[in-house]
């Protein structure tokens, strides 16, 4: 059996469960105005596991997130957020201690746009194995692991756990690789950590430029050897599109040309989307067309959770843009 008809029919049922970091994001507005000249600000839930997430209940699939938030009003804002958008936040814990959900500031531009992170002592990796013990895995049909939530302990013993607890369980997990260099104390530690890891999932993803920092530099290789051990494999190349990587082929997807507003937030859309078209037994060709619609229509929109797009909306924007080409 495929890893793709692997998670289709495991999600049947079931839902899917995302790893890694939520917070709340802040726009300046309107578009295109600078963080330093800002008059008036927005909200949105961010951090691409809650994107992740929240793309996957936008397509009407269940889905859960495991990303811890602080005691304060930047935790409850951002379980508020998620749980209007319909993610289930149980495995969502409030830390006890100094910790701290993520903030980040984003221009809503294509021009040199400028993001300013806050993640010290980010309270998102405070998950723990223990935690990763409290998970119902007969209720979860995928795991879904984003890189940064490998890059520091406890997460990452909790990550490694969520892997055997679904290995025994006969659970498919993916890793987003996401591979974010200031969240790694070094390369070389982001680099031993992510490749091994992606050597043990169902279904790595990466752009070409992640895949060649986890593997020195090899990365079309890299992903090659991943897809010959039975890995479905997903080799994104930005505007060049995606391949589909499996033990016997080798399938491109193009992307959808659009208005793009800012540069971000395309790999989160493009990632809960394939997971929805899987969940309703859509073909992974069929899938990845569909994700590099949800991309386009995430980048021509201003924030994150919010630019996700849904079901009807990609079909929307699929069935204006056939006759037109990719």
């Amino acid at each position: 059996m495929t890893a793709a008809k692997r998670i289709s029919d495991r999600l049947a049922g079931r839902a899917a469960l995302v790893v890694g970091r939520a917070g709340m994001d802040i726009y300046p507005v309107p578009d295109g105005t600078r963080i330093e000249d800002a008059e008036s600000l927005v909200t949105d839930v961010g951090g691409s596991s809650g994107n992740i997430a929240v793309t996957i209940a936008k397509q009407a699939c269940d889905v859960m997130l495991m990303a811890p938030v602080s005691d304060d009003g930047v935790g409850r804002f951002v379980i508020r957020s998620l749980t209007g958008y319909g993610v289930d936040t149980r495995h969502c814990h409030v830390t006890t201690g100094l910790e701290r959900t993520s903030l980040a500031l984003a221009e809503s531009t294509t021009d040199a746009p400028n993001v300013v992170i806050y993640r010290n002592d980010a309270a998102d990796l405070k998950i723990t194995p223990e935690h990763a013990d409290a998970v119902d895995m007969d209720a979860v049909g995928v795991i879904i692991i984003t890189g940064t939530a490998l890059s520091r302990e406890p997460s990452r013993s909790a990550c490694m756990r969520l892997v055997e607890r679904a290995r025994a369980a006969d659970c498919p997990v993916v890793l987003d690789i996401d591979y974010r260099p200031q969240a790694w104390a070094s390369l070389d530690e982001a680099r031993q950590i992510l490749s091994a890891v992606a050597g043990e999932v169902d279904m790595p993803v990466a752009n070409d430029e992640e895949f060649d920092v986890i593997s020195g530099d090899r990365g079309r290789e890299f992903a090659g050897e991943l897809a010959a051990r039975g890995a479905l494999t997903l080799y994104k190349m930005g505007e060049g599109g995606c391949d589909i990587l499996t033990p016997d082929a080798a399938t491109h997807i193009g992307i959808f040309s659009v208005e793009a507003l800012k540069p971000f937030g395309s790999g989160d859309a493009f990632l809960g989307t394939i997971i929805a078209a899987l969940a309703s037994g859509a073909a992974i060709e069929d899938a990845v067309r569909r994700a590099a619609a949800g991309a386009a229509l995430a980048v021509s929109r201003r924030g994150c959770a919010a630019a996700m797009p849904d079901s009807g909306e990609i079909d929307e924007f699929m069935s204006s843009r056939m006759t037109g080409g990719m």
